[in-house]
């Protein structure tokens, strides 16, 4: 009882704090650094943004992020198409009196890729464990730019529901972010 007592009552000092609704777009490069059985290859691709959050800039916040991505590798098949994912992320930001707010954030995410790599499904879906660290730009009140690198470890499923460890993929996935949010 006393662990839900201080948990709502952290979440209550959220509600009172100068916290408010945001939305961001952006633009990010990826690098993936994929390993399936035993082979290695790196693909950069092109990632487009969409996200919205609450919180405030120089304190906490919660997002939840859509990634696209327009691939042009092949991942896994010739005919590897997008890559979509959502995210969702806290992030705990600082305001030293400077120009700028640093901040760190923590996550997961899930995601789809198409495929023809897995014969049944023509897909393959993946998990993330995301940790990121950026600065936000003030603009005014209402508007800022932003600039991050993030880390995420991916884990994609089994190809054709083959469940020896060797045939799960993983990768690494190193973004270089920038957006912008509107703030409400």
């Amino acid at each position: 009882m006393k662990k839900l007592t201080l948990l709502l009552l952290s979440l209550s000092s959220l509600l009172l704090a100068d916290s408010s609704i945001y939305i961001g777009t952006g633009y990010a490069y990826d690098t993936e650094k994929l390993t399936y059985e035993s082979n290695s290859k790196t693909i950069n691709n092109n990632e487009a943004r969409v996200k919205i959050g609450y919180g405030d800039r120089s304190a906490y916040a919660i997002e939840l992020s859509l990634d696209y991505v327009d691939n042009h590798s092949n991942i896994f098949d010739a005919n590897d198409g997008k890559k979509y994912a959502f995210n969702v992320e806290l992030l705990k930001a600082w305001d030293f009196g400077i120009i700028i707010n640093p901040y760190l954030k923590a996550g997961f995410g899930a995601g789809y890729l198409e495929t023809d790599a897995d014969l049944y499904n023509n897909s393959l879906t993946y998990g993330s464990f995301n940790l990121g660290s950026g600065f936000f730009l003030p603009i005014n009140k209402h508007l800022d730019l932003e600039f991050a690198y993030e880390y995420k470890n991916l884990s994609y499923q089994p190809l054709n529901a083959d469940t020896t460890s060797s045939s799960k993929p993983t990768s690494n996935l190193h973004v270089i972010y920038l957006g912008v949010n509107f703030r409400f």
